[in-house]
């Protein structure tokens, strides 16, 4: 103690000094650590940028910004997305209601029902008798299978959609279009002329509605009919397509002759029955053979007939952004 009293100040400057040292040593070590961590995380990031840059595409360098060319496309897609909703317009159910009621879907259907029959008149399109446009299980009701009333009137916006592109192309007739079942009233009815066995699909995208339709009218009532739903902002894509000849015929094209609408042992009146001298007075020249020209006439290059055409549309409906 003594030697302390009589080195007072020099105690307290070593103290103090070693006090000095014990915090830069402290701080060395906080620092150090400090640096440790800093410096594996450079690594990471050093590494993550090494495994970005080796994959295809990198991110890119100096002379190729991959990233902005990315964010380009990306601006294009929206732009084109945009640009084609204009082509994915949803159908307005009928009746076009927050909640549809028994009465309002019956009273609409019947006036649909009776529009489209006097726009099939006024457009000249042949229809089956009494046709409901594939709705003769619901025509008569009034009361409907609870939960059903929503897709039927989504069903018959759509139907009348349909049948107004037909009436436009001008088709000769319209024999059916057939609907998928979306309540225990279609399942009920035994009307299988209007319903198809397809069935609609849901993705996370939209929902696909497909319709069978048949028809029949010549080479370009079909090509008008193909355009209107080409054209359609309501997203109808034909997915399959069958013609076939209607079934009607005519003389000129292999039906019934009016030499063989009576029995005759000598069908053709220009052939002499054995037995009788060939030619002479009054037999007169046998006709040309079928499928030749008189000299002088103008051939038949495009012999135009009635087709029966069935179409499978399917519609798209985009489901509505979360």
């Amino acid at each position: 103690m003594g030697w302390i009293k009589r080195n007072l100040m020099f105690a307290i400057g070593g103290v103090v000094a070693l006090l000095l040292l014990l915090g830069a040593g402290f701080c060395d070590w906080r620092s150090w650590d400090h640096n440790s961590t800093a410096f594996d995380r450079l690594n990471e990031i050093y590494g993550k940028l090494k495994e970005l840059s080796d994959k295809k595409p990198s991110p890119g360098n100096k002379e190729v910004d991959n990233i902005k060319a990315a964010k380009d496309q990306e601006a294009e897609v929206r732009a084109w997305i945009a640009k084609a909703a204009d082509f994915f317009q949803p159908i307005s159910p009928i009746p076009d209601a927050p909640e549809v009621t028994s009465e309002a879907f019956a009273s609409d259907l019947r006036r649909t029902i009776d529009q489209l029959q006097h726009a099939a008149e006024s457009a000249s399109v042949q229809l089956p008798p009494k046709y409901s446009f594939s709705f003769e299980a619901q025509r008569s009701s009034v009361k409907f299978t609870p939960g059903s009333l929503a897709p039927l009137a989504v069903q018959l916006g759509e139907v009348k959609k349909i049948a107004e592109i037909l009436f436009a192309a001008r088709i000769n007739a319209l024999d059916s279009i057939q609907r998928v079942r979306v309540s225990d009233d279609d399942n009920a009815a035994g009307q299988q002329a209007d319903y198809t066995a397809e069935a609609s699909i849901t993705n996370n995208l939209a929902v696909m509605t497909p319709y069978v339709i048949t028809f029949r009218s010549f080479s370009p009532e079909l090509a008008s009919v193909l355009s209107g739903f080409g054209a359609s902002p309501n997203c109808m894509i034909v997915k399959a397509i069958n013609v076939a000849p209607a079934g009607a015929t005519t003389q000129m094209s292999g039906g019934p002759s009016p030499y063989n609408s009576y029995p005759n042992p000598y069908p053709n009146p220009y052939v002499t029955p054995p037995g009788y001298p060939q030619g002479g007075p009054g037999i007169p020249p046998p006709p040309p053979a079928l499928g030749t020209v008189p000299r002088g006439a103008l051939a038949t290059v495009l012999n135009e007939q009635i087709l029966r055409i069935t179409l499978e549309v399917i519609i798209v409906k985009p489901l509505p952004k979360k």
